[in-house]
């Protein structure tokens, strides 16, 4: 794992590279693996649980890149008040700026081949990359993503968002669900059935909505499944399905 700090925001950003990849070798597509969201920050100084997941993607061949962008904690007040009405727009704006800068520092980008994967917020973060900008995003696999701001918690979306009732715009403008129209690119949804805290409704909402827009796209549900999955071989197979998806559209 490589620290780095992009651009003009200096964001916090952390690039996993094979093991086995050398200067000079042919230039990886590239994963972007954001949580991206309030009150929990990916790019740290230690090993955690994720940074195993990211260097296990990196080892199947991917340059794998994790950001952490304007509402992360731990830049202070300011840089996490930036998402008050837009959980979308300098989040998005982060990721893509993020990824352009380091691939201008490490050759070993391809930015001709870009996949996004996340969970929770980060896989609200993943159909929102591949909605708004295909351009730069290839192939997405949104876990547990929070769909409709209207569906999610009470409490801790009107701290962001304000009141639905005053503000019923800006939970449009926050919704996935209501750009399905624009998918052109190719998206795995995967939901735990038994998810408590984001609803698998989230996922069958915009499932919904893609299919009435003649979108096509994937569903991967977990029976049993929390908002984690926490039976081990689900969780490894999960990963492999995963992997096999984004080899599949990558052309990995």
């Amino acid at each position: 794992m490589e620290l780095l700090t992009l651009g003009p925001r200096a964001l916090r950003a952390a690039l996993f590279l094979p093991s086995w990849h050398r200067p000079g070798d042919a230039p990886l597509p590239v994963l972007m693996d954001p949580y991206g969201g309030p009150a929990m920050c990916k790019v740290r100084a230690e090993q955690t649980w994720w940074t195993y997941v990211s260097q296990w993607f990196a080892e199947q061949g991917f340059a794998v890149l994790a950001v952490d962008g304007r509402g992360t904690p731990g830049r202070g007040p300011a840089w996490e008040r930036t998402i008050h009405h837009d959980l979308t727009t300098p989040v998005l704006d982060d990721q893509v700026a993020a990824l352009t800068e380091a691939a201008r520092l490490r050759p070993a980008l391809d930015t001709g081949r870009v996949g996004i994967r996340g969970w929770s917020f980060g896989g609200f973060l993943a159909a929102l990359a591949v909605l708004r900008r295909p351009d730069v995003f290839h192939a997405a696999v949104a876990g547990a993503p929070v769909t409709d701001q209207r569906l999610y918690d009470t409490h801790w979306r009107e701290r962001h968002l304000g009141h639905p009732d005053r503000h019923p715009e800006v939970y449009v403008h926050n919704s996935p669900v209501h750009e399905a129209g624009s998918l052109t690119r190719p998206l795995l949804l995967v939901h735990g059935l038994a998810d408590d805290n984001v609803f698998a409704a989230h996922t069958l909402r915009l499932s919904a909505a893609l299919l009435a827009a003649g979108r096509p796209h994937e569903v991967l549900p977990l029976p049993r499944a929390t908002h984690l999955p926490t039976d081990t071989k689900v969780a490894e197979n999960l990963l492999v399905h995963q992997l096999e998806f984004l080899r599949r559209h990558l052309g990995v």
